[in-house]
């Protein structure tokens, strides 16, 4: 009989319970192998000749994309399903960018039942078929869409208004020219649907603050969230320290 050895990327001891004896109920021969983070999962994957992985998303020291991204640079065959609470557009729009053309992966939700959730499991990792959760397609079709989709630029500047930096500083972040700190603002509210127009009030004329509205249909969108601004918020603070250092 083959066995089969299963990395479960969950820093969630119930979660990881859940999913242990989800897969033992119909694969005996699969060897479970716990990461209780990001870190973990990669060193364990990269000890198999096949990866199979079921991963959280938010999870410390690494998340579950950037695990994936780093799994499949060397890789690109492993299976993963990535199942997480969270749909957020951020996860899903890198996922697009990420997966390599020569492997299967899925994305499910926690929320299924669990009939689902074996199911979505056993199609990825043993049928080798993608299983994609309906309500994750529904943000893939505006994450693919020309119209409302981020490029990485615009990404980019919606990262550093959400962390309160001002043109000044977007500018010398990101090695470029008060006008075209502007210009990529400019194409990420395009983006995001938001015309300064449309808050015109009728007495005053005065608009809302758009970088702040900006933030907020972001934040509905799940394009940023929380769990990854701390992320953002470390790697600000090292380059203000570096910036702040040259400037001595």
């Amino acid at each position: 009989m083959d066995v089969y050895q299963l990395v479960i990327a969950e820093d969630n001891p119930k979660d990881f319970e859940f999913l242990k004896q989800t897969v033992a109920d119909w694969c005996e021969s699969c060897q479970v192998v716990h990461a209780s983070n990001g870190r973990e999962a990669l060193a364990a994957a990269r000890e198999l000749e096949t990866p199979l992985v079921i991963s959280d998303i938010q999870m410390p020291e690494m998340n579950g994309v950037d695990f994936a991204r780093a799994l499949w640079e060397t890789k690109p065959y492993a299976r993963i399903v990535f199942w997480s609470q969270f749909k957020d557009e951020m996860y899903i729009r890198t996922l697009a960018r990420i997966v390599p053309p020569e492997t299967v992966y899925g994305y499910l939700l926690k929320s299924n039942a669990r009939e689902t959730i074996s199911t979505a499991i056993h199609t990825v990792l043993f049928d080798e078929q993608c299983w994609i959760d309906p309500e994750v397609r529904k943000v893939q079709g505006r994450t693919g869409h020309s119209q409302t989709a981020l490029s990485d630029i615009e990404y980019e500047a919606l990262l550093d208004i959400s962390m309160g930096l001002t043109d000044n500083l977007i500018a010398q972040r990101r090695y470029l020219s008060r006008r075209g700190v502007q210009s990529r603002l400019n194409s990420l509210y395009g983006k995001l649907s938001i015309d300064q127009d449309q808050f015109q009030t009728d007495k005053v004329g005065e608009a809302f603050n758009l970088r702040n509205r900006a933030v907020a249909v972001a934040l509905h969108r799940g394009l940023i969230n929380a769990f990854e601004l701390e992320n953002e918020e470390k790697e600000l603070q090292s380059w203000l320290k570096r910036f702040r250092a040259g400037r001595a």
